[in-house]
C-alpha cells in the first residue's frame, strides 16, 4: 500500500492547529474554525476537503492537456460545497462544485477532446471524495464556451 506520508497537526490554541505536512522548506498551515467556536484563523476542514478536491481536479487537467503538448497551460479553479443539515441537526458537506477556466479559446488545444475525457478518472482525491459526495465539475474555455459538464439547472 502506498502512502501519502505524514502530517502532524499540533493544536495551537482554541481550536486552531498548526498542520505540518512534513515538506522541507514548506511552513506549518493554521488551520482554525469560524466564530462562536474557533477565530477563523485559518481554513477549517470543510475549506480544506473542497480545496483538496478543486487542487486535485485542476492539476490533473493541466497535466492531461500538457500530456498533448499543450504548455504552458493557463487555468483558474474555483470551488464551493453545498453545506446541509443531517437528520441530526449536524452540517454535512452535500455537493462539492468546481469551475475551472483555461487561458485560451478550444480551438488553440492540441487534442483537447481526449484531455477532457480523461483527466478526472486520474485525479485520487475526487474520485474517492466522489463515493460519499457528489462533485459537479464544468470546464469553460477562455472565452466562457462550456466544454465538459452541465450547465447549472440541466440534468
Amino acid at each position: 500500500m502506498d502512502s501519502t506520508g505524514v502530517i502532524k497537526l499540533t493544536l495551537h490554541r482554541g481550536l486552531a492547529f498548526d498542520v505540518d505536512f512534513g515538506l522541507e522548506g514548506v511552513p506549518a498551515l493554521t488551520t482554525d474554525v469560524a466564530p462562536p467556536l474557533g477565530e477563523a484563523r485559518g481554513p477549517d476542514s470543510e475549506l480544506l476537503l473542497v480545496a483538496a478536491v478543486a487542487n486535485c481536479l485542476a492539476g490533473s487537467l493541466a497535466f492531461a492537456l500538457r500530456k498533448y503538448r499543450n504548455d504552458p497551460v493557463g487555468l483558474v479553479a474555483t470551488a464551493s460545497a453545498a453545506l446541509v443539515r443531517n437528520e441530526l441537526g449536524r452540517l454535512r458537506i452535500q455537493a462539492i462544485r468546481v469551475e475551472m477556466r483555461l487561458g485560451s479559446p478550444a480551438a488553440e488545444f492540441r487534442l483537447l477532446d481526449r484531455a477532457l475525457a480523461q483527466y478526472e478518472d486520474y485525479c485520487t482525491v475526487t474520485q474517492s471524495v466522489k463515493a460519499a459526495i457528489a462533485v459537479e465539475v464544468r470546464v469553460f474555455d477562455s472565452k466562457g464556451v462550456l466544454l465538459a459538464g452541465r450547465e447549472a439547472g440541466s440534468a
